[in-house]
C-alpha cells in the first residue's frame, strides 16, 4: 500500500487517514501531480546548479522559524515561532521579504514554541495572500490550545496536511530535499522532540541540515542510519542549542562548516547551553546566534554559502554571549559577514570572509585559517597567548613564508622571520603575547590584545606586499 497520508482536523484532535497526494512523495512512491512543486532534475548535482537558495533564520526569541526560498522561487517555512506572539514576528518578516505564498509549510513537531504562529500564518496566507500549498507534520498530536487552533485553521481553509515520515520527499523546486525523520515506528514512546521532522536540503555542493528539536535518541538514530551522509555545510543547532542536542557524534557525522542557533538572549532554559558551545568550540565551528546576530540569512550559490546578519557579533562559540542582544522584530537590513565553501570545494578548510562584499584574496591558494580566537579566556589583557590565529598549509607543497606579514584592521603587524616554512597540512599558531618561537607556535610579542572581540580582519601579505589571504570575522 502506498504510504501517503493526509491529516484532517476534527474539533480538537487529528485523524490520520491514508490518501493519495500530489507532489508529496511518500517513501519514494509518487502519488500524483496536482501539487504545484515542479522539480529541477538533479538539483544536488554541481553540473546542474542554477540560481541561489536562500535560508532565513528569523530572530523570534526563544523559538525558531526558518524561511527558505528556492532557486525556482518556491518558498518553504519551517516552524512559525512561539505561541506568545501568535506569529507576529514571522508574518512581519515574511511581509518585508515580499513573500506572497507559502508553498511548503513544515512543522518540525507540535510543541507550542514551534507552532505558535501556525494558525495566524495559515489564516493570513489563505485569506490575504496566495495561499499555503501544503503543510507537513510528523503526526504526533499535542494537548494544547495552540495545537487546536492550528488544526482548526487547517480545517477552516481546507489546507492539505500530510503526515510526513522518514523516506518521504517534499518536492521543493530547484533543490534536492530528503526527509530523514521521524522513523517508523516512532522513537521513545512518541516523544515529540525525538520525532521531529528532519530535513536535509542540497543545492549543488552545499547542503543544510535541519533537525528540529531532535535530542540524543533521534540524533543517535540519524548517525547510525546515515553516518557521513548527514554531511552538511550548515547545521541548525537542535533544540535551540540545549545540552541534550547537537551532540558530538552528530557534529562529527555532519561535519558542518557553520552552525546557527535560534533562541532568546535571556533564555530561561539557558539556551544555548555551555556544554553545546564547548562541543562546537572544540571542533572550531563558527556559530551564529539569532539573539546577538539578529536575522541571519544564508545564501548558497551551489559551491559556497554566504552568511549575512543584522549585527556583527562574535562567532567563536565560547564568545557568543559577549555580543549585544538584538530584539526580535528589529528591522535593520542584514550585512554580509562571511562565506563558507562546501566541504568538497578545494578551499574547504576555512571560511572565506567577505564582510560586506569585498572578495577575499588568496594568491597562494594554499594558506588557510583554521581558527581565530579573538576572545581569550578571562581578561584578554591577562591572557594574551590565549588570543591567537591558527594558519594551515592546505596545499601539497611547503609554503616559504619568510617575510610574510600578518595585519589587523588597525594596521598592527607581525612578520614571519626569514626561512620560516610551513609544511603541507601543518599548522602554525600565532599567539598575541610573548613566548619562545617554535615551528608550530609563533609569538607576536604584543603587550595588549590585537584581535577585536566584536569583529576584525586578518590580512596576510607576502614579501612582495601581494595579498595572500584576507578573512573577516
Amino acid at each position: 500500500m502506498e504510504r501517503s497520508r493526509r491529516v484532517e482536523s476534527l474539533v480538537v484532535a487529528a485523524l490520520l487517514v491514508l490518501a493519495g497526494c500530489g507532489g508529496f512523495v511518500a517513501n519514494g512512491a509518487d502519488g500524483g501531480t496536482d501539487q504545484p512543486t515542479a522539480t529541477t532534475p538533479d538539483a544536488g548535482d554541481p553540473d546542474n546548479i542554477n540560481g541561489t537558495l536562500e535560508v532565513h533564520f528569523i530572530n523570534v526569541g526563544q523559538s525558531v522559524a526558518t524561511l527558505l526560498v528556492s532557486p525556482d522561487n518556491e518558498t518553504m517555512l519551517i516552524d512559525s515561532g512561539d505561541f506568545t506572539d501568535d506569529g507576529e514576528y514571522v508574518l512581519q518578516y515574511l511581509d518585508r521579504q515580499g513573500i506572497d505564498r507559502i508553498d511548503h509549510f513544515v512543522v518540525s513537531h507540535n510543541d507550542a514554541d514551534h507552532i505558535g504562529g501556525n494558525a495566524a500564518v495559515i489564516r493570513h496566507y489563505e485569506t490575504e495572500e496566495g495561499g499555503v500549498g501544503a503543510v507537513y507534520d510528523p503526526g504526533i498530536a499535542a494537548s494544547t490550545q495552540t495545537y487546536e487552533r492550528y488544526l482548526d485553521a487547517v480545517q477552516a481553509h481546507d489546507v492539505t496536511l500530510y503526515e510526513t515520515r522518514e523516506g518521504d520527499r517534499i518536492r521543493f523546486a530547484g533543490v534536492e530535499t530528503s526527509v530523514l525523520g521521524p522513523p517508523e515506528p516512532y522513537l521513545e514512546n512518541e516523544a515529540r522532540n525525538e520525532n521531529s521532522i528532519v530535513l536535509r536540503i542540497e543545492h549543488g555542493e552545499t547542503s543544510f541540515l535541519f533537525t528540529g528539536d531532535a535530542e540524543d535518541d533521534q540524533e543517535r538514530y540519524l548517525v547510525e542510519t546515515y553516518g557521513a551522509d548527514l554531511g552538511a555545510t550548515v547545521l541548525k543547532a537542535g533544540h535551540h542549542g540545549s545540552a541534550s542536542s547537537t551532540g558530538g557524534p552528530l557534529l562529527d557525522a555532519a561535519d558542518p562548516r557553520t552552525v546557527v542557533v535560534s533562541s532568546a538572549y535571556d533564555s530561561q532554559y539557558g539556551h544555548p547551553s555551555n556544554e553545546t558551545l564547548r562541543r562546537l568550540s572544540t571542533r572550531s565551528i563558527p556559530t551564529y546566534w539569532t539573539a546577538t546576530h539578529g536575522d541571519t540569512v544564508l545564501t548558497s550559490n551551489g559551491t559556497a554559502v554566504t552568511v549575512s546578519t543584522q549585527r556583527a557579533a562574535p562567532t567563536d562559540p565560547l564568545s557568543l554571549r559577549s555580543g549585544d542582544p538584538v530584539a526580535p522584530g528589529t528591522t535593520e537590513p542584514v550585512t554580509q559577514r562571511a562565506s563558507y565553501p562546501a566541504r568538497s570545494s578545494p578551499r574547504a578548510d576555512t571560511p572565506v570572509a567577505t564582510d560586506g562584499g569585498t572578495p577575499a584574496g588568496n594568491t597562494s591558494g594554499d594558506l588557510v585559517i583554521d581558527r581565530v580566537r579573538a576572545d581569550a579566556a578571562g581578561d584578554d589583557r591577562d591572557n594574551l597567548n590565549d588570543e591567537y590565529v591558527v594558519f594551515r598549509n592546505a596545499g601539497a607543497d611547503p609554503l616559504a613564508m619568510g617575510g610574510w606579514t600578518v595585519a589587523d584592521e588597525s594596521g598592527r603587524t607581525y612578520v614571519f622571520p626569514d626561512g620560516f616554512t610551513l609544511d603541507p597540512d601543518e599548522t602554525v599558531t600565532l599567539h598575541t603575547g610573548s613566548g619562545t618561537d617554535t615551528d608550530t607556535d609563533r609569538y607576536w610579542g604584543s603587550a595588549r590584545p590585537i584581535w577585536n572581540n566584536g569583529g576584525d580582519t586578518v590580512t596576510v601579505t607576502d614579501a612582495d606586499n601581494a595579498t595572500v589571504l584576507e578573512r573577516s570575522y
